[in-house]
């Protein structure tokens, strides 16, 4: 009976045993790009203001068309009331219908409705480079998150590689203890430093997983999908090639920054608003042409009455076609006198929005001017920090090699072995950073000119 529950047991337990675990999600540097702009909420919600600001410009524009309805009711009166049909006032119970078409069309209002409608396309077009600078924003926040993790892969990749160094020397001092040709402190001193490097390589990982989870935060990923990015293939012979001159970076900013672009909508449309209200100001001219009709059915009239009058209850075709019909048309002029200066201090509050506006825009092109000098001279510095890291780290190899050497044959002490072996994993960490911060430079250089789009980004 044990053996039979023991087999149940294994066959139950198999199938699971043999499920391979999910192969973690490859990513790429252009996907991650995707799934950003797809589900970033920020810029959804401005993809979505932008239609509302299409639509504000038409309704702006549909100003210009005259204004038409068409009304219509019926009505039963019980008592007295005044049969149009009869011409007089009538006690009893009547039906009444009647239905009209009214038209309006303004002829000047001070310009109002024109500057309205220029204040809604500028809207428009400062909604248009707003979605703009945040899809350029969106590219920007996961070239950098990319970019950590990217590094933080090969630092993790550096202090592994130094903890199983140290390891395999620690073993070789242990031999060499165990035989009587090494002091038994070399051993501890070596202990101590696997231990720090094996520290290091923990904090390393703790750091990809942080930087790892605040990635897929941004994407809007599940956060227990496991990831593995991928280098861009980007290299750094092609960075070098670039010289970024910061007239021409500036030149092309000034026409291509969403930011600015947007400030200087905002300024134009805070101009129109203004003028579209001092225009209310002014006395405003329409014209208008109304048309309809009535139908009036008198009820319990003696057939005598209808016979000796006739025409009292004509039919319906009689009524509102001919009988009833009316038409109205004319002119109106409106002029502002006093209406408790409501109309004033909505051109302070215009003009108090426009000079904000202004302010915003001289802002704007200062901050366009610092991004592009800071971008053009850290793009400088950052090719000069790779060459110096790689000779950096060509040093510190050939010191470590040398003081390695020394160390095993016991001509120098562990102090100068054990800084030998700091200086080389700095510089590894050094030119690391250095190379992935310069092979990215080429997405802040287009961010800082505004040129940025997932269509430039090239594998």
């Amino acid at each position: 009976m044990k053996q039979f529950a023991f087999l149940a047991l294994i066959l139950i337990a198999n199938p699971l045993i043999g499920q391979d675990v999910a192969d973690p999600m490859q990513l790429t540097f252009e996907e991650a790009v995707k799934i950003a702009l797809k589900n970033n909420i920020t810029l959804g919600q401005q993809k979505n203001q932008l239609e509302a600001s299409q639509m504000q410009k038409t309704t702006s524009v549909m100003a210009f068309a005259p204004t038409i309805s068409v009304n219509g009711f019926a009505q039963q009166f019980n008592g007295n009331s005044f049969n149009q049909q009869q011409g007089r006032p009538v006690n009893g119970v009547r039906d009444a219908i009647n239905g009209s078409l009214n038209t309006s069309l303004p002829l000047f209002n001070g310009f109002n409705i024109v500057n309205n409608a220029r204040m809604a396309h500028s809207q428009l077009d400062a909604q248009s480079y707003f979605v703009k600078r945040t899809t350029e924003d969106v590219i920007n926040t996961v070239s950098g998150q990319f970019l950590q993790v990217l590094l933080d892969v090969e630092l993790l990749k550096i202090a592994k590689e130094n903890f199983e160094a140290l390891d395999i020397q620690l073993a070789q001092i242990k031999e060499q203890v165990a035989v009587g040709s090494r002091s038994p402190v070399d051993e501890y001193n070596q202990q101590g430093q696997v231990k720090a490097a094996e520290l290091r390589m923990l904090q390393a990982e703790i750091n990809l997983t942080n930087d790892k989870a605040i990635l897929t935060q941004t994407l809007l990923l599940d956060p227990f999908l496991e990831i593995e990015i991928e280098k861009p293939s980007w290299t750094i012979s092609e960075m070098e090639l670039v010289d970024p001159k910061v007239d021409e970076m500036y030149a092309l900013a000034r026409e291509n920054r969403g930011d600015l672009q947007r400030a200087i909508k905002n300024e134009d449309a805070a101009r129109f608003g203004l003028m579209a209200t001092r225009g209310l100001l002014a006395p405003s001219l329409g014209a208008f042409f109304n048309y309809g009709s009535a139908y009036n059915y008198q009820h319990d009239i003696p057939d005598s009455v209808l016979v000796n009058v006739p025409g009292l209850n004509r039919d319906f075709q009689d009524q509102f076609r001919k009988d009833n019909v009316y038409k109205s048309y004319g002119l109106s002029l409106t002029i502002p006198i006093l209406n408790g200066f409501q109309t004033r201090n909505r051109v302070i509050q215009q003009k108090i929005t426009y000079r904000n506006n202004q302010l915003l825009k001289d802002n704007a092109e200062i901050q366009v001017k610092t991004d592009v000098l800071r971008a053009a001279r850290n793009f400088e510095v950052g090719k000069k920090s790779y060459t110096v890291s790689v000779a950096q780290l060509e040093a510190a190899k050939m010191a470590y090699q040398l003081e390695s050497e020394r160390y095993t044959l016991g001509v120098t002490n562990f102090v100068d072995y054990a800084q030998a072996n700091r200086t080389l994993v700095q510089a590894q960490t050094d030119k690391a950073q250095a190379e992935f911060r310069l092979i990215f430079q080429k997405v802040l250089l287009e961010y800082a000119t505004g040129t940025l789009k997932i269509e430039g980004i090239q594998y």
